[in-house]
């Protein structure tokens, strides 16, 4: 009997869908033995892109405080089968899995497709994805979810370069290489090249060797961690609560808050990430040994 493999996703650019169609077509490609469904998360008021300015930073409080907007229900075909295995991919906005797959996770239809049934997750992000996946593992174990594996792709630019560069792509479209700024985003052979995290994926499942999957996807680069910027999620995490309840409190004056969260936001980046730049490299030979053990945590998929 065939298994059932059912992908989950939601992307604007499509870079995200991209990486899973690539991560599914080992599956797609032996079409004896497995079905391969995809399920691309709709809202039923879709956010525009590319971004205009003041939408972009308007989204931010209900996006980082996980407020949920109403999707198209799953259609009854997708609804109505057992899963063997879902691939889950995802973006973060504002340090949180992005609002559709907020909506989707609160929608009552998650739990239905992914309760009891192991999933690898996937994210396609600038850089900083930590922090967000340990808030979607909750979701997924409060859901008894089996997270098995989990794959995540960024852009390997530095930190300050990707910042303008995704800033460029969401605002304007355009993605591609432009005077001194590289293109934004994943990089097309990354992209191209996330077939082979399915290859060990469908390895795994087939030999009925998932507990085994993570490290496997580790050791052949589908997770990288770097320290810093783990730094940086935890200081953004305290900032924005403190940021997205004043906003939501203060709904009287919201537009100017918000205007002014987009500063403090972009001082924030250039001006106190550096900062916090200096004092991870001083602190380095003191903090090294439990560094390493955060890295080798955050590669893992167990939820503290």
């Amino acid at each position: 009997m065939k298994k059932n493999i059912l992908v989950i996703y939601y992307s604007q650019t499509g870079q995200l869908e991209d990486i899973v169609k690539n991560i599914a077509r080992p599956f797609e490609d032996n079409k004896e033995e497995y079905n391969v469904t995809y399920y691309n998360i709709r809202l039923k008021e879709d956010f525009p892109f590319p971004w205009p300015d003041d939408v972009f930073f308007n989204t931010f409080p209900e996006s980082y405080l996980q407020i949920p907007k109403e999707i198209f229900p799953p259609s009854e075909d997708i609804l109505s089968k057992k899963y063997d295995l879902i691939i889950f991919g995802y973006q973060v906005w504002y340090l949180t899995p992005s609002i559709p797959i907020i909506s989707f996770l609160k929608s009552g239809y998650a739990e239905n497709l992914l309760k009891d049934t192991p999933v690898v997750t996937v994210s396609g992000t600038r850089n900083m994805w930590m922090l967000s996946q340990e808030k979607l593992k909750v979701y997924l174990k409060n859901m008894n979810v089996r997270l098995v594996g989990n794959i995540a792709l960024v852009d390997r630019h530095n930190n300050y370069t990707s910042v303008l560069t995704i800033l460029r792509w969401l605002t304007t479209g355009k993605k591609e290489k432009s005077g001194l700024l590289p293109a934004a985003g994943i990089s097309d052979e990354e992209i191209a090249g996330a077939g082979k995290y399915g290859e060990i994926i469908k390895k795994h499942f087939k030999n009925n060797d998932l507990e085994n999957l993570q490290p496997d996807l580790v050791k052949n680069g589908a997770v990288e961690i770097r320290p810093f910027l783990v730094r940086v999620e935890k200081v953004g995490n305290k900032i924005f609560t403190i940021w997205s309840n004043l906003i939501i409190r203060k709904k009287e004056k919201r537009t100017l808050l918000v205007k002014f969260f987009k500063v403090y936001l972009m001082a924030a980046i250039w001006i106190i990430s550096p900062v916090v730049l200096i004092f991870h490299i001083l602190l380095a030979p003191v903090l090294r040994s439990k560094r390493q053990k955060e890295k080798e945590y955050l590669q893992g998929i167990n939820l503290k």
